[in-house]
């Protein structure tokens, strides 16, 4: 029997998630939303384009939770972005009452399935669904880490004239400003990029892969990135249904771990079947550890205001 995901919000990166979940046939894609119409319109223009891709994916789009019963995965994308005059903390509260509406409904037709939570601000949302749902920390991940790391990856090669393949790279902390880009884990070819570029370099694209959603908003006027969000969903779900064992850099819900306790943050994981199987401890300079404690501070402001 083909594995089940159900993406919840049909927007740019919920429908793209669908997109590639279903062209690569890794499961049959649900997708919800409270829009009538918009996700059976965009669920059978994807299950339409599977005889082209000749994938057997199956695909629908529905406003019934009933359909989404017995999903293996659950990728939560609902929310709404922050609009002009909204302060950060109306943002989060809005956000935070779509969590609890869609989590109650997820966990009541889908008690045993895995969430990966998409929705802004990632690391509090990802706190809110781990609280609500009462599931084990282990299958409440957030997606980030993945999507800065490809930045960086992507602003590497660029630089270097490599192949992306060649590169890895590795971003810890919370999704925003206070991310962590590592250079000295950050290689081509297994060299350490601090020693292809000098420190000016190095730092000018760790700052461009802090700025990288804000520079994709500031072309887009009225949206925001959702193809390389959406791809890393996709990873996620890949390494996850397939039992990979990628170790991956995800939101993580710590007890202790790199010294921080009782929150959501970004550090290497380890996704198979069970979802999180492992969290991966690295050694941090003084100033890393600084750096990541920083990020953790400022979820902790964000988990405070919504209660979590």
């Amino acid at each position: 029997m083909r594995k089940k995901v159900t993406i919840v919000g049909s927007g740019n990166v919920g429908a793209t998630a669908a997109h590639w979940i279903a062209s690569k046939e890794l499961a049959d894609v649900v997708l919800i939303d409270i829009i009538e119409g918009v996700p059976q319109g965009k669920g059978l223009d994807l299950l339409e384009a599977m005889p082209i891709e000749k994938r057997d994916s199956y695909v629908i789009g529905t406003q019934n939770y009933s359909d989404t019963a017995n999903s293996d995965l659950v990728v939560i994308t609902a929310g709404i972005p922050r609009k002009p005059g909204m302060s950060r903390d109306d943002l989060l509260n809005t956000n935070h009452k779509i969590m609890k509406d869609v989590v109650s409904k997820v966990v009541e037709h889908s008690p045993n399935c895995i969430l990966i939570i998409v929705s802004n601000p990632l690391d509090a949302m990802a706190q809110a669904a781990y609280k609500m749902s009462g599931f084990a920390r282990q299958r409440v991940i957030g997606m980030a880490g993945i999507l800065d790391s490809a930045r960086f990856r992507a602003f590497i090669a660029e630089e270097l004239k490599v192949s992306v393949e060649n590169v890895t790279a590795f971003v810890l902390g919370g999704h925003g400003d206070t991310m962590v880009p590592l250079p000295r884990y950050s290689t081509v070819a297994g060299i350490p990029i601090t020693e292809l570029m000098d420190a000016a370099t190095v730092e000018r694209l760790v700052q461009r892969t802090r700025d990288g959603g804000a520079e994709i908003v500031k072309y887009l006027k009225t949206g925001s990135a959702y193809y390389a969000p959406s791809a890393a969903v996709a990873e996620m779900v890949e390494s996850i249904l397939k039992d990979k064992k990628k170790i991956l850099p995800c939101a993580a819900y710590l007890q202790g771990e790199y010294g921080i306790h009782g929150l959501f943050v970004g550090v290497p994981v380890k996704l198979g079947w069970a979802g999180i199987e492992q969290i991966i401890e690295i050694k941090l300079t003084p100033e890393e550890k600084a750096a990541l404690d920083k990020s953790a501070a400022a979820v902790k402001e964000l988990v405070e205001v919504i209660g979590v």
